[in-house]
C-alpha cells in the first residue's frame, strides 16, 4: 500500500489551555504535556518546556535529537495509509552532555543561517533523569520522551486539513523509462554501539544490515536517531523525517533516472565488519539492477572508510556513484579533510567545512543545561567569551554539514 503525507504548516505557536490547532496557530498545553510525560517514565526528575520561535534572540543547547510532530490518521503498518505532520514545528530535546558531542541551536543571528532548525518553531524539552542511570539508559529516557512529545503534539492536528497532499509508494509499481539509468539509493546508518546508535523499527541497526526496503516506508518515521556525536553531521530523527535525498529520487524518477529503491547498511568498527557489510551492500545494490547509485553517510572519520569501500566496489562491479560527504579539513580548510580516500571517488559532493570557525554573539535566553556549554564538540574551555559570545566550530551546530543534504553549505576545491 502506499504512504500519503499530510503536510501541515502554522503561522505561530503558543501556550494555551488545550493542545489543537486554531487558526495557523498550534496551541500547546503545556501541564498537558508535562503530565504525559512523566507519566511515560519514572526516570525522568525534572522536566522544563519552554518554545523557542525563529528570530527571537535564544540559543538551544545540548540538543540530543529533534523530531517532527506526526500522527497516523489511518492505517497501522509503516509505509501504508495517512500520515499528518506539521513540516515547520520540531521537538528539541536537551540533557546533560553524557561525552564531549552534542550541540547548539541559535534562533537569530549568524549562526541562525547553519541550522535548519533556527526556521522552526520548536517545542524544547529540558530532561534532567534520576541519579544512577548508565550512560545509555540516560540517552534512552531522552530519546522516548522526545518521541513522546512529537507523538503527543501530532494528536493535535490529526483532524486538520493539511494544506499539502503526497502520496508514496514502491518503486516496483512505478512506471519506468527503458531509456533512462536505474539508479539505487545507498543510505548508511551509524551503527558503532556506545550511543553512536540508530534504530530501524525500534531495532538497533548494528544487525539486520545491510537490507534492501522500500523507500516510502522510511518516509514513516521508520528511522530514529540514538547517537550523541558531533552536531555539524548528525542525522537526527528530524532529518531522517524528511531526508531530501528521498523526496528528490521520487521528483526524478521518469524524468532523469528510473529509481530502483534503497539498501540501508550499516557503519560497523571493525574492519572485518566494514567489508563484510560492504560486500553484501554491493551485492543488493547489483541484485536490483541498478547503474548508479547515490550514497549518503553519517559521521566521520571512521565511516569514511566505509563510504570509500561501497565506492570502490560499486564502481568495480559496474554502478557509477555519487556521494555526499561532509570534511573535517581544519580551521584554514588546508588539512586533508577525510580519514579514508580512494581514486574511485572522482564525483563527491562536499557539505562543507566542519573546522570553519564562527563566533556567535550572546543570546537574551539560552535553553538547556548552561553548565555544559564549553563541552559542546567543537568548542573548548575558552570558547565563552566574557562578553557572553561564542566561539565554536561549525561542527557544534545541529545539522550545520548535514550528509543528507538538508543545507546550503558546501565546500569546493581551488
Amino acid at each position: 500500500m502506499a504512504l500519503t503525507i499530510g503536510s501541515i504548516w502554522i503561522e505561530d505557536i503558543e501556550f494555551g489551555h488545550k493542545s489543537l490547532l486554531r487558526d495557523k496557530i498550534l496551541v500547546v498545553n503545556k501541564e498537558d504535556l508535562r503530565n504525559f510525560l512523566l507519566g511515560k517514565d519514572n526516570r525522568i526528575r525534572a522536566l522544563d518546556i519552554a518554545l523557542a520561535k525563529p528570530e527571537e534572540s535564544t540559543r538551544i543547547i545540548c540538543v540530543k535529537d529533534v523530531i517532527a510532530p506526526w500522527c497516523k490518521v489511518k492505517g497501522d503498518a509503516p509505509g501504508e495509509g495517512v500520515n499528518h505532520v506539521v513540516k515547520n514545528v520540531a521537538v528539541v530535546t536537551c540533557g546533560k552532555i553524557v561525552g564531549y558531542q552534542e550541540g547548539i541551536i541559535d534562533m537569530s543571528g549568524p549562526g541562525a543561517a547553519y541550522s535548519p532548525f533556527s526556521q522552526t518553531f520548536n517545542v524544547v524539552l529540558d530532561i534532567e533523569v534520576v541519579p544512577g542511570l548508565e550512560p545509555h539508559q540516560h540517552e534512552e529516557v531522552v530519546r522516548l520522551a522526545g518521541l513522546a512529545a512529537a507523538n503527543f503534539l501530532g494528536e493535535a492536528i490529526r483532524t486538520s486539513e493539511p494544506d499539502l497532499l503526497e502520496t508514496f509508494d514502491s518503486p516496483d509499481v512505478l512506471p519506468v523509462s527503458p531509456d533512462l539509468p536505474k539508479v539505487a539509493y545507498v543510505y548508511m546508518l551509524l551503527s558503532q554501539g556506545l550511543l553512536h546508535d540508530t534504530y530501524v523499527f525500534g531495532q538497533d541497526a548494528k544487525a539486520g544490515m545491510p537490507r534492501i526496503i522500500s523507500p516510502h516506508v522510511l518516509m514513516d518515521v521508520s528511522i530514529t536517531s540514538g547517537n550523541c556525536v558531533s552536531a555539524c553531521d548528525k542525522n537526527t530523527t528530524w532529518h531522517h523525517q524528511n531526508n531530501p535525498l528521498l523526496r528528490e529520487m521520487y521528483q526524478r524518477h521518469g524524468k532523469e533516472l528510473n529509481f530502483v529503491g534503497v539498501v540501508l547498511t550499516n557503519e560497523p568498527v571493525r574492519l572485518a565488519a566494514k567489508q563484510d557489510s560492504s560486500a553484501k551492500t554491493i551485492e543488493l545494490v547489483k541484485s536490483m539492477g541498478a547503474e548508479g547509485a547515490v550514497i549518503s553517510k553519517e559521521g566521520f572519520g571512521n565511516p569514511d572508510a566505509d563510504q570509500m569501500m561501497l565506492i570502490r566496489g560499486l564502481e568495480e562491479a559496474g554502478v557509477k556513484t555519487t556521494s555526499i560527504t561532509d570534511e573535517y579539513a581544519g580551521v584554514d580548510g588546508g588539512s586533508q579533510s577525510l580519514a579514508d580516500v580512494t581514486s574511485e571517488a572522482d564525483a563527491i559532493i562536499s557539505v562543507g567545512n566542519a573546522n570553519g570557525l564562527i563566533i556567535l554573539p550572546p543570546m537574551d535566553r539560552l535553553l538547556g543545561p548552561i553548565k555544559d556549554l564549553s563541552h559542546l564538540a567543537g568548542a573548548y574551555p575558552q570558547s565563552v567569551h566574557d562578553d557572553r559570545s561564542l566561539e565554536i566550530e561549525l561542527q557544534g551546530i545541529i545539522g550545520s554539514t548535514n550528509e543528507l543534504g538538508s543545507q546550503r553549505l558546501s565546500c569546493r576545491e581551488i
